[in-house]
Parts: structure tokens; sequence; C-alpha cells
């Protein structure tokens, strides 16, 4: 139901009614949800910036839940809406949001995190409060949710949900996997975040103002227990899109080409982890084979910035390709560089329990 007022406002009424979607096997004990007020509310842009998802749980108990769905089509651009979700039986509280502009010269400002838990999640304060004023239009959340969603029975997972809610239902909140969503083949990440491309993709793009942006499984080259299929079918996905990305009135009017992921091809912390492998797999692809490596393809296609996680600091690198600098001249870097600029991050009071690398 949509009200229109005389305002430049529009109040949507989002009614979900025997709309559900199970969960898989791990959740699959039954209960009443129609008393239950609906909690967890975050939406995510949907085909394009100008649909929005809003996304909710609906079920009381922690192995059967309801997650409800719907898509908001056809939105005017750079308008502000007010909503709420659920049914007669129970309504969320009243939450807004603010469309993308259409605007030629439209600068949009994204807050990107990664490895965020919700214990000691020292960056959710400010986040929360630079939200609420307005200083964002999107979310980016580079993998690694709530340490871990499946734990306690999922408990875990419905307290982070309910915990971002305050940034998460107000803003586009755009997601990608990461290692430690791998319980019961990503089950949790799948179900709870509604991404564009599908309930099954773990990667798509979406334009936004002059950036096309596009968010990646790192996760396809660790976990082969899963099958090599999901890793070829993005692979294929990613140079097909990266293609169209670079058609001339497609680079015109996005001239940004931005790659999320969650595991870094290059970082420099002393660990046992990805930093000390020369050849890591999302740089090289498989072992010995060397098949379906994402350094060459970025390149190739004059990717711009690569933004990973994973890693618990901060750092970013000169543009860089096979371990060569491609600065764009000694005085302006990463001015017209010939290669990706790249920043494995992950600010660090945006954790929980585990420890800063080092």
């Amino acid at each position: 139901m949509v009200e229109k007022q005389k305002t430049k406002e529009r109040v949507f009424n989002v009614v979900c009614i025997h709309l559900y979607r199970e969960l898989p096997a791990l959740w699959n004990i039954y209960g009443q949800v129609f008393w239950y007020q609906p909690e967890q509310v975050h939406i995510s842009y949907g085909d394009n910036v100008y649909e929005i998802v809003v996304t909710w749980n609906g079920g009381p108990l922690k192995k059967s839940q309801y997650i409800h769905t719907v898509k908001l089509k056809d939105l005017t651009p750079d308008s502000f809406y007010v909503y709420h979700c659920g049914s007669d039986y129970g309504w969320s509280n009243l939450f807004s949001f603010r469309t993308a502009s259409n605007a030629s010269d439209w600068q949009p400002h994204l807050a990107i995190f990664g490895d965020m838990g919700n214990e000691n999640a020292q960056s959710l304060v400010r986040l929360q409060e630079e939200a609420q004023r307005g200083i964002y239009d999107a979310i980016l959340h580079v993998g690694d949710f709530a340490y871990d969603m499946d734990s306690d029975n999922a408990e875990v997972g419905d307290a982070f949900m309910r915990q971002i809610e305050s940034i998460a239902a107000y803003l586009p909140y755009m997601t990608c996997p990461g290692n430690h969503e791998e319980m019961y083949n990503f089950s949790n990440y799948r179900e709870r975040f509604n991404m564009p491309g599908g309930h099954d993709s773990y990667m798509f793009s979406i334009n936004i103002g002059p950036m096309h942006i596009i968010s990646i499984s790192t996760e396809v080259y660790y976990f082969l227990n899963y099958g090599i299929k999901p890793l070829i079918f993005q692979y294929d996905w990613l140079e097909k899109d990266l293609a169209n990305a670079n058609l001339p009135e497609n680079r015109e009017k996005q001239p940004w080409i931005i790659v999320m992921g969650h595991r870094p091809m290059y970082c420099s912390n002393l660990n046992h982890d990805d930093c000390t492998h020369y050849e890591t797999l999302t740089r090289v692809g498989l072992p010995f084979l060397h098949f379906f490596g994402l350094e060459q393809l970025l390149y190739n296609y004059a990717v711009d910035l690569e933004i990973w996680a994973h890693e618990h600091s901060y750092e970013r690198l000169w543009p860089i390709y096979n371990y060569t600098v491609y600065n764009g001249s000694y005085e302006q870097p990463y001015v017209n560089p010939q290669a990706p600029f790249i920043s494995p991050l992950v600010r660090q009071d945006a954790r929980r329990v585990e420890r800063i690398s080092q």
C-alpha cells in the first residue's frame, strides 16, 4: 500500500502476509510466527539503485525462522521514504531511507568496512551516529559478520542483525561473504542478506553514481568441498560483467570500476594466512595450474580500485600488478595509474574478539 502526501515524502506500508521462505535444514523446526513483531529489518539495493529490497525476520524460534523479503520498484530518485513492515499480527518500528540521486554530478558517500562482530564492535556507535546524520548513502560490509552467524543455534546471527538494524534499516547494506560465513554452505549468509543477482548468488554488480561496484566471493577459491562449479561460474560471470562495464558508453557513465571481496591478493601482515603466501589463490588461481586467477583479469579490464578485508588492520598499496608498482607519476601516484589501486582494509575497531593483525 502506498500513500502519497503533498510533500516530497512518501510513506510505504510494506505488507507481507503468508510470504514464507524456509531456511535450510538446520532451522527446520516449525513454530508459530503470526504474533511476532518483525525485527532485524535491513535494506539493500535491488537490480538497480532505484529498487530497494526490504528484509526482516519473522520467527521467534532460533531454529525455525521466517525471513521475508519485499522489493519496492520504480522509486523516485533522490526522494525520502518512510516505511514499516509486518502485518496486522505485528508491525516493525518506522524506518526511512533516501533513494539514490540520478544527477550526473552526484558523488555518493560510502562507509566501507569488514570483519565486524556483535561483541566489541567499536565502530558500531560511530556508524550509527553518522548514518542517522545522513553522512552516508550506502554501506559496503566486506565479509565476516557476527563471529559467527551460525553460532549458538544462530542466536549470534540474530543478535548481530538486531545490532545493525539502526544502520541497515536506513541505508542499503551491501555485502559479500567471508570465511566466517562458510558453515552449512553459507546458509546463514544467503538467507539473511538479499543482494542483487538472486538468492543463491554470491556475486553482483551495481552502478552507484559514477561507480560500477562489483562484489565477489573469494571463498569459492578456498572451500572447494562445495565443488568447483561456483568458482568457474563466478569467474565467467565476472569476465562478462567487466567486459560490459568497459563498453565505451558504460565506462563514460561509470568511469570508476571497483571490485570488493573478502580475502586480499596482497597484504603485509606477519601471520600464517594469505599475507605470507607469494601466490595467493585469489591472485594467481588454483594451485599448480593457476586457473581462474583474479589479478590478470582485473588488470586486463582496467579495474581502478580493489577493496579487501580479512586482515584485521588497515593498509593501502601503490597501484600494483604482479608485484610491480605502476604509479601514475612520482608526484601523483594515484592519478592515471597503469594498475589497480589496492586497499586490503579493515578498520581496527570494526571487529570483536579476534586480535588485530601485526
